[in-house]
């Protein structure tokens, strides 16, 4: 073959290739559903549709078809909902994110890079991850607003769920009790009772001196779980037996109760832990405080030498509620002179906490520094606060609203998604 011949042969190859990739199909996205003002592209359900697939790897699926009209669908509730958010002026903030990707990362007991290179690893983009996430919060958001804001949970309904057996049931207190037996015979003469029910007492006695429990079950109790310690096990309180029924609740934990007598002996019981209930116990402080904080006219260094002079006056007598009143930047207690109430643990903030745990009633402390700015507080006395009965119906008011808040999101979704406008396109 000549050279001319070769490049003509050769040229003729390059146009027939050149013809055949002209002539092969190529993918080109496109759209498949226009929802409202917004489109959802090809590329983009493929994506989601490899999500759920990748993150349901080994699982029986159903066929493809099916599971890309399912994605479509959420996707389609997706953009409804994104668009009233933008609407709303609903947005989420890139500190927020971060923070909830930490939990995230916290929940499969990572760092956020850890959490992010394992995404990586298995081809998942973080950015895309990440955004994904964004749009949720920000599609909870709405629902909460939308949903929610409709949603009123009365003191009666709470009335009523605690009243009914399954209230009674939840919010049942469990008892692990301690039990000794000091038997009696079957026929047991007067003597024998007296011999059983002198022990008892003798001891209770040793008990409540500090003996141990279960070491003193093992070495005299007659019950079958004396080896155990005495050991009863968790029990609730419509599952105590009869003869403890009306003890048991009124004992505190590691209280040891009197001998109760029986046709089997005598008994001595104790509450070893206790769960549930209304009981939760909390120490309150009754506190006053002021509160300096730097302004226009008074720089941080200023702001701290007027705080350390109102500690100097208070420490020479002056009236702490006189000096709250004429310094204190605090709007809420100032005018009250410094006067906080009773505060629960954990209410302010932690440098407050701490300050004011360390205090002794009647006592000032020092001046500290917060987020807020100085303070010097004053503790005016504590007190044991049983705040069960309020914690429970919290709960229950936020258990009610959840399952309010899952009937009444379905009929909401299917609201939205009738009255928008919605064109899926068929397949290009």
């Amino acid at each position: 073959m000549t050279i001319k011949s070769f490049i003509s042969t050769g040229l003729l190859s390059l146009g027939l290739l050149s013809a055949s990739v002209m002539a092969a199909p190529i993918s080109i996205d496109h759209v498949v559903a226009v929802v409202d003002d917004d489109i959802i592209m090809d590329s983009e359900l493929q994506q989601r549709i490899d999500d759920v697939q990748r993150q349901n790897r080994g699982a029986q699926l159903p066929p493809t078809s099916v599971i890309r009209d399912q994605v479509l669908e959420r996707m389609i509730l997706e953009s409804i909902q994104l668009q009233m958010a933008d609407r709303g002026g609903i947005r989420i903030a890139d500190a927020e994110l971060n923070n909830a990707l930490r939990r995230i990362a916290a929940q499969n007991q990572m760092s956020l890079s850890e959490f992010r290179q394992a995404m990586e690893s298995e081809g998942v983009s973080f950015t895309l991850a990440r955004d994904q996430i964004r749009n949720e919060m920000r599609v909870s958001r709405v629902q909460r607003f939308q949903v929610g804001e409709r949603i009123q949970i009365t003191d009666q309904d709470v009335d009523y769920f605690l009243a009914s057996d399954l209230g009674k049931l939840a919010s049942a207190a469990e008892y692990r009790i301690g039990h000794i037996l000091i038997a009696v015979p079957s026929q047991a003469s007067p003597a024998d009772l007296q011999k059983a029910e002198t022990q008892a007492h003798g001891i209770v006695a040793n008990l409540r001196n500090g003996a141990d429990f279960q070491q003193t079950a093992i070495a005299q109790s007659n019950g079958r779980n004396a080896l155990k310690g005495g050991d009863l096990g968790w029990r609730k309180e419509a599952q105590l037996p009869g003869i403890f029924a009306d003890v048991i609740p009124e004992l505190q934990v590691g209280e040891v109760s009197n001998p109760i007598k029986s046709a089997s002996g005598y008994h001595i019981v104790t509450v070893t832990e206790k769960r549930g209930g209304t009981t939760q116990m909390i120490t309150q402080t009754k506190v006053r405080h002021i509160l300096v904080q730097p302004n226009e006219l008074r720089n941080a260094k200023k702001t701290k030498e007027l705080i350390e002079r109102i500690y100097k006056r208070l420490q020479n007598g002056e009236d702490f509620e006189t000096l709250a009143r004429e310094f204190s930047d605090d709007p809420g207690s100032g005018a009250s002179g410094g006067d906080l109430g009773w505060v629960n643990p954990g209410d302010m903030v932690p440098a407050f906490d701490k300050t004011m745990a360390a205090t002794q009633p009647g006592e000032l402390s020092e001046p500290f520094e917060s987020r807020f700015g100085w303070h010097v507080l004053q503790v005016e006395g504590r007190k044991e606060t049983d705040i069960g009965a309020e914690k429970q119906r919290d709960q229950v008011r936020q258990m009610l609203y959840s399952r309010r808040f899952e009937e009444e999101l379905p009929i909401w979704l299917r609201k939205i998604r009738s009255e928008a406008y919605v064109d899926i396109k068929g397949d290009e």
